[in-house]
């Protein structure tokens, strides 16, 4: 079912079902599109209602048609979609798009003929597009699926819809701005063929550089996490989500009988999966241009060239507003400009060159700003004036040679229109604008640095994780099964003690006195709070009193606090009133987790305290979490500044947070059951942290999968249970395990010791790049698609990979390629025979249907071990072969 998506997209065949004369029906604009286009395959219409339709011969059935069809096109009433859909499968149909709407948006029985729809295409191995949705456009082959007015001109974006409505108004937009596209999709409710499965499929196509979605809803997030991961460095994924606001929210789920999610959730997402996600549609197509046309900003100092001084100061305004840095010049750069500009000249960034400024002045100005350092971009900015030439400066502009990317603003119309027309075909992305162009340059940083997250090669983390998992998973099974879902405070501090995160000591007491002996006890002043598994947020109902400093004030405390919760929660059960010794730190975070309907648990970041929804200082991540990936979640709330120590103040350790939001993701990947849990506040200084508050509530719904313990995460963590020992020839002990992205130093050593003939055996050439950009796509891999294991041997007090052997596999996790390196010191030790052994025992747990290798003629013993193991060659080219395993044939058969 995976492999067929070609057939929707790559037809020979096509069946137009539904099709008619009918001026004005979706079945007579679906015919008369897939005529008027340059598609050279046939196309045979269907209604038994007609001989012939628009010329050609109509057939009663699909299977009547005397050709084999790849695709069916359905434009019919919902009500005999299903059986319309049986019909295609009986006849062997490769792929459907169905136009029709009424389904999952139709109640009950639309869900029911949704769900008729799905089992049927499933039953014949169809891949089904929509329903509810406008069909798509192949501009590369002249082919209109769609019941859109216009046919979409032809380039390199491939652009993805859930909205029909919306893809006729981008159509008919893109021929006026001369916008082309390899792909232009609506897929509708998306039955079948989702977000992940175009994006695998665009990623691959050869005709596409970059995709652009847009999205009211996800269905499958860890797929399309999983293919978005895999494409987004190659092939810029740009995207538009609707369905923010809490009315867009209610909006988006009517549209499309979906859930849309967390706004701030999807962002964590996004930038985790190295997505671009865009506010507009008009910043769709400006990031495809630019990111097609420009290389990256390594930084986010712009430089901005202008003549014109209102203009830059807008530009400069939206500029610091959206946290973006005026570049600072260097004396060097002042020197050039003052060298090549009028003695008026704003003699700052903004670069004011004034307004009779030619093409030379520009030119030179621009290129005095490229040579600077502490320049990242640069935006030239032009307004007519009586004495400017927007077309000599747009030339001057087009054919300058720059490392640093470049975007314009010519504003106005009908004077700059030929300056702007020179732009285009130079390559220099270019808005009506100045606040357009500065979006565009911090969207195109943000994705630089959102990549530069991807692929960032993490610290060790600073202690070792002796969680206890299985005793937190014991206390959440015990509140569960007494009909609970909210922990007490002092059932979620022991929570929080598996995982090693500090709360104050203290002691739930049942009176006044009894409160106030303790107190004295523990030392003043001390901090009383309500204890009840019933009332979660104790501030907001008098439950709490701070800085109590006597045995007096303390039973005054215990008194308010049984009155204020008694006459706020008259129902609730309260156990008593907890004491604790009072903590006083500089700065209150609030540290937790939350469960989101679509994308699963999120850590959750940020200023803590009672202001906490007043500030809204928060962040998000996606779990599993490294050193690296928690810092980036504390650098995107401003109480960052304050921890790292602000006007003299001393900072915090970093790394402790860092570490602390790590463990959060332990917990949420250990226990599914979390529906959220803060802990606010987490109290800290430059002398460490501590959690003095707790709130844990659980889902009871969940049931927990055992056999896939992490299925709630949309990214598969790190496989713990890929570990052994292989005793080698020579009696060395490897230990064997899967990769991790804190390996890249360990394997770039490897490679000293890995001989000329070992590395022309592996990679068929005598060199291998061991950069950082390199080895990252060998250490940071996706555990749903790849999987790598390592061979670690102790020598000389060091830890040093011995070999590794990995297997990359198809989306669908069917076919996959296996490959090998042992270093020259470990091999004729037996290491790759345990290697290939343990790699192929992992590909028949994940259910890979076919394993295929590439080999050297002249490697026999590669050859010779994997045909052992029943490896067959299945093609021979000049140098070398082409071996497969049958994982099923041979399971089998064992």
């Amino acid at each position: 079912m995976s492999h067929r998506l070609e057939k929707i997209f790559q037809p020979k065949a096509i069946a137009a079902i539904g099709a008619s004369d009918k001026e004005g029906s979706v079945g007579n604009a679906l015919i008369k599109n897939l005529l008027q286009g340059t598609y050279e395959g046939e196309i045979y219409p269907v209604n038994p209602g007609h001989d012939t339709i628009q010329g050609l011969k109509s057939y009663s059935s699909v299977g009547e048609i005397p050709a084999q069809i790849d695709l069916a096109v359905i434009a019919t009433p919902a009500k005999i979609v299903p059986r319309l859909v049986e019909e295609c499968g009986r006849a062997g149909v490769g792929g459907l798009v169905i136009l029709s709407a009424g389904f999952a948006e139709a109640g009950e029985e639309g869900k029911a003929m949704y769900d008729d729809i799905l089992k049927k295409a499933h039953k014949y191995n169809m891949r089904v597009i929509g329903p509810n949705c406008l069909g798509f456009i192949s501009p590369t082959i002249g082919l209109n699926a769609s019941f859109a007015a216009d046919m979409a001109l032809p380039g390199k974006i491939a652009f993805i819809s859930q909205s029909g409505a919306l893809c006729t108004g981008i159509l008919d937009w893109s021929l006026d701005q001369n916008v082309g596209f390899s792909h232009f999709v609506s897929i509708g409710s998306m039955v079948d063929v989702g977000f992940a499965d175009l994006i695998d499929y665009f990623g691959t196509d050869p005709n596409t550089s970059s995709i652009l979605i847009y999205m009211e809803s996800l269905k499958d997030a860890r797929r399309f996490m999983s293919a978005a991961r895999a494409f987004a460095r190659n092939k810029p994924i740009i995207l538009l989500k609707s369905g923010k606001s809490e009315a867009g929210a209610k909006a988006s789920m009517s549209h499309t009988g979906s859930l849309a999610g967390n706004d701030l959730a999807f962002q964590a997402a996004f930038r985790r999966a190295g997505i671009v996600q865009v506010e507009t549609i008009r910043q769709l197509f400006h990031m495809a241009q630019a990111l097609s046309m420009q290389p990256l900003p390594k930084g986010n100092r712009l430089a901005i060239v202008t003549n014109a001084g209102g203009p830059g100061v807008l530009a400069t305004d939206y500029l610091m507003e959206h946290d973006g840095r005026l570049a600072e010049l260097a004396p060097a750069t002042m020197e050039r400009l003052n060298a090549v500009l009028p003695a008026h000249w704003s003699h700052n960034n903004p670069v004011d060159v004034l307004g009779d400024a030619g093409a030379e002045k520009y030119q030179a100005a621009i290129q005095a700003c490229e040579k600077d350092p502490s320049v990242d971009g640069i935006l030239v900015i032009l307004t007519p004036q009586e004495v400017t030439d927007p077309v000599s400066i747009a030339k001057g502009l087009a054919t300058m040679k720059h490392r640093k990317p470049i975007f314009a603003c010519w504003m106005g119309e009908k004077e700059v229109r030929e300056g702007r027309e020179i732009l285009e075909v130079g390559k220099i992305p270019h808005y009506r604008f100045p606040e357009s162009a500065v979006a565009v340059f911090l969207k195109m940083y943000r994705y630089s640095r959102n990549l530069d997250l991807i692929y960032e090669t993490p610290p060790d983390i600073p202690a070792s994780l002796n969680f206890d998992p299985e005793s937190a998973r014991k206390l959440v099974r015990n509140i569960l099964d007494s009909g609970r879902e909210q922990l007490t405070e002092l059932e979620a501090k022991e929570l929080l003690s598996y995982y090693n995160i500090e709360t104050p000591p203290g002691k739930v007491l049942q009176t006044a006195a009894t409160a106030a002996d303790y107190a004295a006890e523990v030392g003043f002043p001390v901090v009383m709070k309500i204890a009840s598994p019933d009332i979660g947020h104790k501030t907001e109902v008098g439950g709490v009193m701070l800085h109590l400093n006597s045995k007096e004030s303390v039973r005054d405390a215990f008194e308010k606090i049984m009155t204020n919760s008694q006459k706020h929660c008259p129902d609730a059960r309260i156990e008593g009133i907890r004491v604790e010794k009072m903590v006083d730190k500089r700065y209150e975070l609030l540290v937790g987790g939350k469960k989101d309907p679509i994308l699963g648990p999120m850590v959750v970041f940020g200023t803590g305290g009672v202001l906490v929804e007043l500030y809204k200082d928060t962040s998000m991540g996606v779990p599993p979490l490294n050193m690296a990936l928690a810092q980036r979640i504390i650098e995107n709330t401003k109480v960052h500044k304050l921890l790292q120590g602000y006007r003299g103040m001393p900072a915090v350790d970093m790394e402790a947070v860092q570490f602390l939001l790590v463990k959060f993701g332990y917990m949420l990947m250990d226990l599914p059951e979390i529906s959220e849990i803060d802990i606010n506040p987490y109290a800290i200084d430059e002398t460490g942290g501590m959690a003095l508050d707790a709130h844990v509530v659980l889902d009871k719904a969940v049931v927990r999968n055992e056999a896939n313990a992490f299925e709630h995460l949309i990214i598969s963590p790190y496989p713990t249970h890929y570990e052994r020992q292989f005793r080698m020839k020579d009696g060395r002990v490897a230990h064997l395990r899967a990769i991790r992205p804190e390996d890249e130093p360990v394997e770039r050593a490897m490679f000293d010791v890995v001989s000329e003939q070992s590395l022309y055996y592996r990679f068929f050439s005598y060199t291998f790049d061991v950069s950082h950009q390199s080895l990252v796509r060998y250490t940071q891999i996706d555990y749903d698609r790849e999987m790598a294991i390592i061979a670690l041997v102790e020598e000389d007090g060091q830890q040093k990979m011995a070999g590794v052997v990995r297997i990359i596999s198809d989306a669908w996790n069917e076919t996959a390629e296996y490959a090998i390196l042992v270093a020259d010191p470990w091999q004729h030790q037996g290491l790759g025979s345990a290697l290939t052994d343990y790699i192929l025992e992992i590909s028949r747990e994940r259910g890979i249907k076919k394993l295929f290798a590439e080999v050297l003629n002249v490697n026999d013993v590669m050859s010779h071990m994997l045909k052992k193991r029943g490896f067959e060659v299945s093609k021979r080219h000049p140098g070398g072969m082409h071996l497969e395993l049958d994982l099923q044939k041979k399971l089998v058969e064992a």
